[in-house]
């Protein structure tokens, strides 16, 4: 192994909203770290360059623009260059505008280009005193694209049981995942060991500088909270008011964090959607009491298994019925959605067609191939990962038993992550030294980002403030608590932050400045 040096959409719920943590060394800063606005050690052609704006083609209100990268910021004169696209909303109130708001997706693997249209409609009082910006991160969408899989090879990933322990079973997966590994390696020239969160920051910086701003603001959800934490790392002088929404656990690795994911995906499910289930049984027709529910659907789990259902090329399947409340679980408005397609599912043969196009856009469009191909680069890259396959299967099989709702499939992206060819990926060790405040927002029972682990991101963030929220939606600044949203406008507009750790009650609509109790 070379050396190294020192988380679509099914319910109408977006799903990319997975991350990671960070360990071990600090890096030396480069690439534009030091004081003023400069880009000192960046070479001209990138530093110089000037952005060709243009309307953006999926929203008109955006202007979008190609900017040139280097393939590797750390060796810049080696390899082709890469593309990043990015895009901004100019601040409405000229007058009053103070500088720059940065947004970035979740995944890795999500598109970020045209989030600040909606941020900007959500957040008018932000978007009239910011520049919101966003971007595509290399190997996502508009920018320079990472190509692994076929759409039948991505199909095959999802298809049969993950919660199937035979032999052969778990032969199959563990094929499918090293070919997944095979195949991005050898289909994307030499791009796969560039796709990592430090080389996307150092892409980050470059875009700031280009748009002349000494400092950014930003606003980043899940995985984006990762490439936050990150760029305040490597350009601590660069950083305003960073809000981090939704958080990883800053203090491990990317295989420490999705081994926590089979437990929080699985409290998610049980302490808070079975029981909503329950207590709409007279809509659903369920059960009435959670273990009811619980039964009910591994029977549906069992029939789906011996008799799928197909939509043409689609399959629902059991793998299939798991990824669809998966899905659910980042978002309790999607719940009802959910239920109604399980009823659905008890009288298929009298269903309407209608009814059955909801059953199949819910249960059967999950992630992409596109998004597996990047989620797999940048997990895989970021931070090194057990190889030994004898190790995951025993795990999984535990946390199939323990955790079937995520833990069935967890062998499969291990696996894939214990084939992927080494990487040189930096380490990053992030302690909020030279940060000003930091606000952090977590819910409770996040599936995806789980509590337990942004509290130790919190800790590990020095001078951070956290903002809990109880529930377990993932994603919570403009998601219906006010007391959340208050504490977020009150950051990056005024600069305060809470004076302390605070808890906002589910779907708290506190006034400004009230509504949240400070946690011990």
């Amino acid at each position: 192994m070379r050396r190294r040096r020192a988380v679509t959409a099914g319910w109408g719920v977006a799903t990319a909203a997975v991350a990671a943590g960070v360990a071990a060394v600090v890096l030396p800063a480069t690439a534009g770290a030091s004081a003023g606005a400069g880009t000192a050690g960046v070479p001209a052609r990138y530093a110089d360059q000037r952005l060709a704006w243009r309307a953006c083609a999926d929203a008109p209100s955006l202007e979008c623009a190609a900017m040139t990268v280097p393939r590797d910021w750390h060796r810049p004169d080696a390899g082709e260059d890469l593309t990043v696209e990015v895009s901004r909303h100019r601040a409405t109130d000229p007058a009053r505008r103070r500088g720059v708001l940065m947004m970035a997706a979740g995944g890795p693997g999500a598109s970020g280009l045209t989030r600040p249209k909606g941020f900007a409609e959500r957040s008018p009082e932000l978007a009239a005193v910011y520049d919101v910006v966003g971007f595509d991160q290399r190997g996502v969408g508009r920018s320079t694209p990472l190509r692994c899989v076929t759409d039948a090879e991505f199909r095959d990933f999802f298809a049969h049981d993950f919660r199937d322990r035979s032999p052969a079973a778990i032969r199959g997966v563990l094929d499918r995942s090293r070919q997944l590994a095979r195949h991005c390696a050898s289909r994307s020239g030499d791009l796969l060991p560039y796709l990592t969160t430090d080389q996307a920051v150092r892409d980050m910086d470059l875009y700031r500088s280009l748009l002349g701003a000494p400092k950014l603001s930003y606003y980043g959800p899940s995985y984006a909270t990762m490439l936050g934490a990150y760029y305040a790392t490597e350009f601590p002088r660069r950083v305003d008011r960073f809000v981090l929404d939704s958080n990883i656990a800053f203090g491990g690795s990317w295989q420490t964090f999705e081994e926590g994911q089979p437990m929080s995906f699985q409290r998610r499910f049980e302490k808070d959607f079975l029981p909503w289930l329950a207590q709409n049984d007279a809509v659903y027709h369920y059960g009435r009491t959670p273990a009811q529910v619980q039964a009910r659907w591994e029977r549906r789990r069992a029939a789906l298994r011996e008799r799928p259902i197909r939509f043409g090329t689609s399959v629902l399947g059991p793998n299939q019925l798991d990824s669809g409340a998966i899905q659910a679980m980042y978002d309790a408005k999607a719940f009802p959605a959910l239920a109604q397609g399980l009823a659905v599912l008890e009288h298929w043969d009298t269903a309407s067609p209608q009814e059955k196009r909801a059953v199949q856009d819910g249960f059967t469009h999950y992630l992409s191939p596109d998004f597996l191909a990047d989620f797999s680069a940048v997990t895989c890259n970021d931070t090194p990962w057990t190889r030994d396959l004898d190790h995951w299967i025993r795990r999984s099989a535990k946390d199939t038993a323990d955790h079937p709702l995520m833990g069935a499939r967890e062998l499969a992206f291990a696996a894939t992550c214990a084939a992927w060819p080494a990487s040189d990926a930096p380490r990053v060790r992030v302690t909020g030294k030279g940060l000003p405040t930091t606000l952090m927002l977590n819910s409770r029972h996040d599936p995806a980002t789980y509590y337990e682990g942004a509290i130790t991101a919190h800790r590990a963030l020095r001078g951070s403030r956290l903002v809990t929220a109880d529930g377990g939606d993932h994603g919570l600044y403009r998601h219906g608590n006010a007391c959340v949203d208050n504490a977020v406008d009150a950051f990056l507009l005024r600069g305060t932050p809470p004076a302390r750790d605070t808890v906002c009650a589910s779907g708290a609509a506190a006034g400004a400045g009230s509504g949240g109790r400070v946690s011990r």
